[in-house]
């Protein structure tokens, strides 16, 4: 398996990961202030507490916690996490990329997987901010919570796995 990138010419690909690196942290650095007004007793990691629930009644009772104010800002952060999928998922996948340098055998496999997986991500992120976004309106009712909280494990599960394949990139010779 190719990694999906591959064919980035190797003098752009540097570049390229530093100007989504750069967008990500940027995006990443709005994120906190947004979250900040979604930290309750009920949804003690903010939007994390939400993307979560697992199911109707901590949905609600998150969703309840919030005032209008916040509702507005969890709403913004929704709709502001689409432009931060391909940000996030494209400085992973090409992060994971630049560790390749030259290596084959199992890791160069590894890395190809795990930059198909940090794309992946993205998409899960996107499913996952839709049924978010139908319980925010008023929609509290199953399968919502639950596939939002499907959705959010894998993504997570997706993007911890990446970071981990490039450290190992950094320490392993080729």
């Amino acid at each position: 398996m190719q990694h999906p990138l591959e064919l980035i010419p190797q003098n752009l690909r540097k570049p390229l990961f530093y100007v989504f690196f750069a967008l990500t942290l940027l995006i990443f650095g709005i994120f906190r202030e947004l979250d900040e007004p979604l930290r309750t007793a009920s949804a003690p990691s903010g939007i994390v507490s939400f993307e979560l629930a697992q199911n109707v009644r901590t949905a609600q009772s998150i969703v309840d916690s919030w005032d209008s104010n916040a509702r507005l800002f969890a709403a913004f952060g929704l709709g502001l996490d689409y432009l931060f999928m391909p940000a996030y998922a494209l400085a992973l996948s090409l992060g994971l990329l630049l560790t390749l340098n030259g290596k084959t055998g199992w890791y160069y496999q590894l890395a190809a997987w795990m930059g198909w997986g940090a794309l992946l991500a993205a998409l899960f992120d996107a499913v996952e901010n839709y049924a978010l976004w139908v319980v925010l309106i008023g929609k509290v009712a199953s399968p919502y919570p639950e596939i939002a909280a499907l959705c959010a494990t894998i993504k997570f599960t997706l993007l911890i796995a990446g970071l981990l394949t490039i450290a190992i990139g950094n320490v392993i010779r080729k």
